[in-house]
């Protein structure tokens, strides 16, 4: 249907601007489909205990993926989800839609005019454009300006800042570490100082949350830092200038001779980090390959579908990661695996990836693509099950709106909406009686209006996102580095190809 701008004033906020699309897969897609080097850079809330930091947190809402727009796959996948019925009515007409439009506009006049108090007329409208994203799915909503340019930086995994990953202790601010190459860590910093004012205010009183957000703000811009040091009989002052800070979302450690990578998050820092991580621990076992590597997606809400390509990249040499399916052929994409230098390195090294579920979307496709390309044992619970994909659509001046636009399918053609992943080799945790019935999620499938279309029954149990802190109660990092060691045996390590 074509709207005229003559018959609604609605109609020209809803088409005002050609969209700009960007794509994810907490969620969000690649703008083209990966080359065989992936680019330098790309676009349940943790216990207390776990150290707040001056980056941005990961969202603690549902995952939203977006995905990238790519080149249409030859032919869609066939089998898998049922396309769910736009109306169960007789198609609508074009003057029955304007109609329902007329009446829009006279509940919105009544209401300027006879509402008790004057109401804000655009927010109405924002809030009217929201619920009627909303009530398409979970994942579907208007971003105002702000909330728009949040997502970006959010997705983007930078942000104007001082470089300090930060806890709360005793009502005042604990730095865990500084960040290399920061602000913060090039003026001296250190783990363990306690900052105790910030441009001479007290820090006393305020959440973690306000204090890493008044350390953040714009790139140039300068903020006072009043530190207490312990051996330090004075306090220490610093004034530090903001910069442009990559938030860390891989971490990795040796244990033994098994390497532990843990992804917390696929923003344009994902794959660079892994790489990074990679090279690091190559040069600190002097070029040796490790016995095997952990890749650690348990809580991973997801994020950047070109970075789980990426990822997954990593690891495959060729074949499909991810395949996406729109209304239409046009919007019908296949993103492949390509040789190079990475997945050449690490050809040999055994893979175990962990998941739970808290992993959702973007990590969903790393563990779904691994896991058929028998690359790798995945061990742990059921994943999240989200198998939708967003697309960010910037609406000029007015923000943005996040549109749910395909759902994906894992190599084997497996939509795992609201069903989730299953691990090859189930293994639970050991939860602490006063959060046992309270550590587990049912997923999408919990999520009122998810669109529905999996390959595989819904989920109808919880899947446990408790993850231990300490790492010798982690029962599933655990018998994971067993599995590698050799000291576990199971069938499915290592995973046999099929045929």
């Amino acid at each position: 249907m074509r709207l005229t701008v003559t018959r609604v004033a609605l109609a020209a906020l809803l088409v005002a601007m050609p969209p700009a699309l960007y794509a994810f897969a907490q969620d969000q897609a690649p703008s083209s489909a990966p080359s065989s080097a992936a680019p330098a850079s790309a676009p349940s809330s943790a216990p207390s205990s776990t150290p707040s930091s001056a980056e941005p947190a990961a969202p603690s809402s549902a995952p939203a993926d977006q995905a990238p727009s790519s080149e249409p796959a030859p032919s869609a996948p066939d089998g898998g989800d049922a396309a769910k019925p736009a109306n169960d009515k007789h198609p609508r007409t074009d003057k029955e839609i304007y109609q329902d439009l007329d009446f829009f506009g006279q509940v919105f006049d009544r209401i300027r005019a006879e509402y008790v108090d004057p109401p804000d007329e655009q927010a109405l409208i924002r809030a009217a454009i929201n619920g009627m994203l909303t009530s398409l799915d979970p994942h579907s909503s208007y971003m105002d300006p702000a909330e728009f340019n949040q997502s970006q930086q959010d997705t983007s995994g930078q942000f104007g800042g001082l470089g300090i990953e930060v806890t709360m202790e005793e009502g005042v601010i604990k730095v865990v570490s500084p960040i290399d190459d920061t602000p913060a860590q090039k003026a001296g910093i250190l783990a363990n100082d306690y900052i105790v004012e910030l441009d001479g205010k007290s820090v006393q009183g305020i959440s973690i949350d306000d204090a890493v957000a008044k350390m953040k703000g714009p790139v140039g811009t300068k903020i006072k830092l009043t530190v207490i040091r312990e051996g330090q009989q004075k306090p220490l002052y610093f004034e530090l200038t903001r910069d442009t800070i990559a938030q860390r979302v891989v971490k990795w450690s040796m244990e033994g001779d098994v390497a532990v990578l843990r992804l917390s998050r696929f923003t344009e820092q994902a794959y660079p980090g892994i790489k990074k991580a990679i090279q690091d621990i190559y040069d600190q076992n002097k070029g040796v390959a490790p016995k095997g590597i952990i890749l650690d997606l348990r809580n991973n809400p997801g994020g950047l579908v070109d970075q789980a390509v990426y990822v997954s990249d990593a690891f495959l040499k060729e074949g499909a990661v991810v395949l996406t399916r729109g209304r239409s052929d046009s919007e019908s994409t296949r993103y492949d695996a390509k040789p190079d230098d990475l997945d050449a390195k690490l050809a040999n090294v055994p893979l175990i990836v962990l998941i739970n579920g808290g992993s959702a979307s973007a990590a969903e496709i790393v563990a779904g693509a691994l896991q058929d390309h028998k690359r790798a044992t995945l061990i742990g619970t059921r994943s999240f099950g989200k198998g939708s994909v967003q697309s960010i659509i910037r609406m000029g001046d007015n923000g943005g709106i996040r549109l749910t636009t395909a759902r994906y399918y894992t190599p084997n053609n497996r939509s795992i909406q609201a069903a989730g992943i299953q691990p090859d080799i189930v293994v639970t945790e050991n939860v602490p009686d006063d959060l046992k019935g309270r550590d587990e999620i049912l997923g999408e499938a919990g999520l009122n209006g998810q669109i529905g279309g999996g390959s595989a029954p819904a989920a109808t149990t919880g899947s446990s996102v408790y993850i231990p802190a300490d790492k010798k109660d982690d029962t599933q990092l655990q018998y994971a580095i067993k599995l590698i060691d050799g000291t576990e045996k199971n069938d499915a390590y290592p995973p046999k190809a099929d045929g």
